[in-house]
C-alpha cells in the first residue's frame, strides 16, 4: 500500500485481484452508462478557487453527520456483495471506517449478515433497507437492525425496479459464482481472492439466507431477490417504516426537488442526493448537477448528504461547496477492499482525507464548516 497514491491506483489493483464478474458488478452502470459517466464528468468540470497568503496552519476536517461526530465529512455507502470483493468484506470495511472515525452502512444485500458485522465490531453502524414485496421480511430486517443497535436506517427509494446492467448479464453474475469454465479459469488466476472467500463466514446473502420460507438453495434465493423489489412502493410506505424504526432515518436516492420536499416532510434526519451510482435510470442527471437545486430547496429543513462519483478529496470539497453536509463513497472504498482488504479500505479513506486536507489549505479554508460556493471558481 506504500506506493498507492490515489483511488485509481486501488482500482487498477482491484481489477487484477478480483474476478471479473464481481469487479464489473461494482464498476458498471445501467444500460449505456450515460449517468454513470456524467457523475464523474460533471464533478471534474467544477473548478476550485485557489487562494494565497491565508493562514491555514490549523485545519479542522471534523464535522457531525446526523448529529454524531465524524472525523471527516464522509461515510461508506451501502454496497451489495461487498463480501464477494474480499472475504468478510463488510466486516473489514466497517472496521476500517470505525478506525477512521466515520460511519459505515451495511447493505440489505450484503454477504455478511447484520449479526455477523455487529459481533465483529465495537461500535454501532448504519443499516440500509430495500423495501421488498414481502413486508414480513422487511419488518424482520428492521427488527434485526434494532436488535443489533444500528444507529441509523438508510432507506433506499430509487430501486422499485432494477435498471439493467449489461455486464452482469454477460458475466452470468451469481452468488456464489457459477461453475463455468471461464469462471474457473478466472478464479484460478486469483488465489488470494479465492482463499479469502473460502475463509469468509458466508458465501451468499447473509441477511436473507435461511430466513425466507421455501428458499432453501442459492439459485432460488437469488431468483426471489430479483423479483422482490416493489414497484408499488410509495411515500405511505415511508410512514409505515417510520412507525417501526425508532431511530434516525436517512432517505437515499433523491434527485428531484419535489421528491426532496416530500422527503423533508417525513421527519427523516437526512436525505442523500443520489442516482444510485448511475446504476438505475440511465439518462438521469448527475448527482452533482442535482445537488444545488435540492440544497437550495430543502437544505434548511433537512440535512443533505451526497453520493455519486466521489473519488477524491477535491470531489468532497466540490459537493460540500454546493450544499452537502457530507459525502458517501461507494466504488472508491470497494476498490480498496478488492485491492487489499481492510488495509485497502483504510488506504482509500486516508487518500481522500489527505486530498481534502491539502485542498482546504490551497483554497484558504480552515474548517469544513467554512466550505461553501465561494470555493468554486467562476468563469
Amino acid at each position: 500500500m506504500t506506493t498507492i497514491t490515489c483511488i485509481d491506483d486501488l482500482r487498477r489493483l482491484a481489477r487484477r485481484k478480483v474476478p471479473r464478474a464481481f469487479f464489473d458488478y461494482a464498476e458498471s452502470g445501467s444500460y449505456a452508462e450515460e449517468t454513470l459517466h456524467a457523475n464523474r464528468e460533471d464533478l471534474r468540470r467544477l473548478k476550485l478557487r485557489q487562494r494565497a497568503l491565508v493562514d491555514v496552519s490549523q485545519r479542522d476536517l471534523s464535522t457531525t453527520i446526523i448529529g454524531e461526530p465524524a472525523a471527516l465529512p464522509l461515510s461508506l455507502a451501502p454496497i451489495g456483495l461487498c463480501g464477494m470483493q474480499h472475504g468478510d468484506g463488510e466486516i473489514l470495511a466497517c472496521r476500517a471506517a470505525q478506525a477512521a472515525g466515520i460511519p459505515f452502512c451495511l447493505s440489505t444485500l450484503s454477504i455478511c449478515s447484520i449479526e455477523d458485522v455487529a459481533a465483529a465490531v465495537s461500535k454501532p453502524f448504519w443499516f440500509q433497507l430495500y423495501v421488498m414485496k414481502d413486508r414480513g421480511v422487511v419488518r424482520a430486517l428492521i427488527e434485526r437492525a434494532i436488535a443489533a443497535k444500528c444507529s441509523a436506517l438508510v432507506l433506499t427509494i430509487d430501486l422499485q425496479v432494477m435498471g439493467q446492467r449489461h455486464a452482469d448479464i454477460k458475466n452470468g453474475l451469481s452468488v456464489p459464482p457459477k461453475i463455468r469454465l471461464c469462471n474457473i479459469i478466472d478464479i484460478a488466476t486469483k488465489p488470494a481472492w479465492a482463499l479469502s472467500i473460502l475463509c469468509g463466514k458466508r458465501k451468499t446473502f447473509g441477511n436473507l439466507e435461511g430466513r425466507v420460507p421455501g428458499m432453501e438453495n442459492v439459485k432460488s434465493l437469488t431468483s426471489w431477490i430479483a423479483g422482490q423489489f416493489d414497484a408499488a412502493l410509495s411515500w405511505k410506505d415511508v410512514d409505515w417504516i417510520r412507525s417501526l424504526w425508532p431511530g434516525k432515518l436517512i432517505i437515499k436516492g433523491v434527485l428531484d426537488v419535489e421528491d426532496a420536499r416530500l422527503a423533508a416532510k417525513t421527519g427523516a434526519s437526512a436525505l442523500v442526493v443520489s442516482n444510485h451510482g448511475g446504476r438505475q435510470l440511465d439518462g438521469a442527471p448527475s448527482s452533482i448537477s442535482a445537488l444545488p437545486k435540492v440544497a437550495d430547496a430543502v437544505g434548511s429543513d433537512i440535512e443533505i448528504m451526497f453520493d455519486g462519483g466521489v473519488r477524491s478529496g477535491q470531489d468532497v470539497m466540490r459537493a460540500l461547496a454546493l450544499g452537502a453536509r457530507s459525502c458517501m463513497i461507494g466504488r472508491a472504498y470497494v476498490y480498496g477492499l478488492g485491492a487489499g482488504g481492510e488495509a485497502g479500505v483504510a488506504k482509500a479513506i486516508d487518500i481522500i482525507r489527505q486530498e481534502l486536507d491539502v485542498t482546504m489549505a490551497l483554497t484558504g479554508t480552515r474548517s469544513v464548516k467554512e466550505i461553501d460556493r465561494r470555493v468554486i471558481a467562476t468563469a
